[in-house]
């Protein structure tokens, strides 16, 4: 579905947020790189953010970049200045198993193609930083090794942005003594680097700079951390990426402005866009309206205990998108197996499936309720829906707890289709009630932190850390680095850490089998389950469906 409102140019756009021309610096005739310095401004007052969640996802879909841009575009409509901020996609799943990221139908980010490819280059400057630190410690370990690196204990990995299995276990510097010194090693996805983290909660120059150098990149011979900055990498990393700071402008399907910075997934990082994003919208537009990825346990649990610390913004109102088919697969009664279709069975009423499901949407507003946040359910509608299952979801969501539940239709209709929800959420966002508070201290001990969101947030019964985890997290603690918050990785499809058990598990162990400290990021990530940091391609993957045409037109990628 192509939109019928013509494509603003990036001066236009940033004329309509009042930007001055020297702080925009134009990437072809629809994009803009922003300076981030606009976000160091003081937040201006009387804005409001919204955060848009959802669900724990399914392979039915649930539409949260879809109603991210259909929000922002149905505030705008509203009479309200709203300005999205979103994660620019990854290439891996744009050409695995996903497909586009740019949201879709009447509500995509434009130009949709060049936000699903290479945009103006920041993924790229990550993995070029981000492999310039290792080939700076691989030559460092080769050349007389003068800072002792024990390569049994080298933990930093190469990236690349695709999707490649093979490359999840690796043995580099074979072929001889001038390759290098022989060692097992691995590459993650760059969505996972923790330099992609470190990007989406820099603040500053002088901020990245100082994040860049507190990487490290593994252990001494005599059991010290060695860092990016001894190394004497974290300088040419920072240049590689001075340009990537600044967040891009871009347009919804209405020409309303979009804010693109940064591209951590949810499961493995914070799975927010930039703290830098989201402050510069605070101060051009009244509504922020930013997207966390996958559901509430992952994203925006994240966003409030991770997110919100650095940029010192509170959200006003959430918006926990939901559909009655992703609802009904959380009854566990349907089966879906990798590369097929969906059961028909989904798209056909069935009012004791959706009931059974509806324990999963009961969970996440639990979790917003935990941090102080009021929610509006946005059901995200599909033809096949009913009446009657719209009038189930909407019984469960109050009784829970919801402020209001609307109904979106924001994808074959754009802003029209959102009206309901974008009233709602103004009525919840300026009505004061929000009264947002964190889910743990970063001063409590890691496993009290961890407990917090396994109880709280997942409702399991304990965590559980592993001999390898429990000596991580003492090695951590004698040497004053557990005071952070944490980024737990876990799967996204289920509250737990074990895909299987949908709807709303309880009772369950939670078992920490690993403590990673990104000293750069200023976090830590315990690793719960089996935890993929490099996806790889299936059977069906998406790029076999794109091409190019002979007048250079793109084809297949939506």
């Amino acid at each position: 579905m192509t939109s019928s409102h013509p494509m603003r140019t990036a001066a236009e756009l940033a004329s309509a947020l009042d930007l001055p021309a020297a702080v925009v610096r134009p990437y072809g005739h629809h994009m803009a790189k922003i300076d981030h310095r606009l976000a160091a401004e003081d937040l201006r007052p009387g804005g409001r953010t919204v955060l848009v969640t959802a669900i724990n996802p399914t392979p039915a879909g649930e539409g949260k970049t879809v109603n991210t841009i259909g929000l922002s575009m149905a505030l705008t409509a509203r009479g309200k200045r709203a300005v999205a901020t979103l994660r620019q996609p990854s290439m891996g799943p744009v050409f695995g198993v996903k497909g586009g990221g740019a949201g879709g139908g009447a509500c995509q980010m434009r130009p949709m193609t060049d936000v699903n490819l290479h945009l103006t280059g920041d993924f790229h400057a990550v993995a070029a930083a981000n492999n310039l630190l290792a080939a700076a410690l691989d030559t460092s370990l080769l050349l007389d090794n003068p800072l002792k690196i024990d390569p049994e204990r080298v933990t930093w990995r190469r990236v690349v942005d695709m999707n490649d299995r093979a490359l999840r276990e690796v043995r580099v510097g074979l072929g001889g003594t001038k390759n290098g010194v022989p060692r097992d090693g691995a590459f993650d996805i760059t969505a996972a680097s923790e330099i992609m983290a470190i990007l989406a909660l820099a603040t500053s120059i002088s901020d990245l700079r100082a994040r860049l150098g507190r990487i490290q990149i593994g252990e001494s011979l005599v059991d010290e951390p060695v860092t990016a900055e001894e190394l004497g990498a974290a300088g040419a990393m920072a240049v590689v990426l001075r340009d990537a700071l600044d967040p891009t402008l871009v347009q919804t399907s209405e020409g309303t402005p979009v804010l693109v910075h940064a591209g951590p997934f949810a499961n493995i990082a914070q799975g927010n866009c930039s703290a830098i994003a989201d402050r510069m919208a605070a101060n051009l537009g009244d509504y922020v309206v930013t997207e966390a990825g996958f559901g509430s346990d992952m994203g925006a649990e994240k966003y409030f205990n991770i997110k919100c610390r650095v940029t010192g913004m509170r959200p006003d109102c959430a918006v926990l998108v939901v559909t009655a088919r992703a609802l009904k697969f959380h009854s566990g009664r349907f089966k879906v197996k990798p590369g097929r279709p969906l059961p028909t069975e989904l798209a056909e009423e069935n009012l004791d499936a959706l009931a059974e499901g509806c324990s999963n949407l009961e969970a996440h507003l639990a979790n917003l309720a935990a941090h102080g946040v009021p929610v509006v359910v946005a059901i995200n509608t599909f033809p096949g829906d009913t009446d009657a299952e719209h009038a189930l979801i909407r019984e469960r969501a109050l009784a829970a707890g919801a402020r209001a539940v609307a109904k979106s239709e924001v994808f074959t209709k754009g802003s029209d289709g959102g009206l309901e929800v974008a009233d709602a959420v103004i009525a919840a966002a300026e009505s004061g009630e929000a009264r947002f508070r964190h889910a743990y201290e970063v001063t409590d001990r890691v496993p009290t932190k961890v407990e917090a969101l396994v109880r709280g947030i997942y409702g399991g019964e304990r965590a559980a850390f592993s001999p390898q985890a429990s000596e991580q997290l003492a090695r951590l603690e004698s040497r004053g680095q557990a005071d952070l918050p944490i980024c737990v990785a876990k799967t996204q499809y289920s509250l737990s850490h074990d895909p299987a058990l949908l709807g709303r598990p309880t009772g369950f162990e939670f078992p920490v089998r690993e403590l990673r400290h990104y000293a750069g990021a200023g976090i830590l990530v315990p690793l719960a389950g089996e935890v993929m940091t490099m996806p790889g391609l299936g059977r069906r993957p998406a790029f076999k469906g794109i091409d190019l045409a002979p007048d250079g037109t793109i084809i297949g990628l939506t």
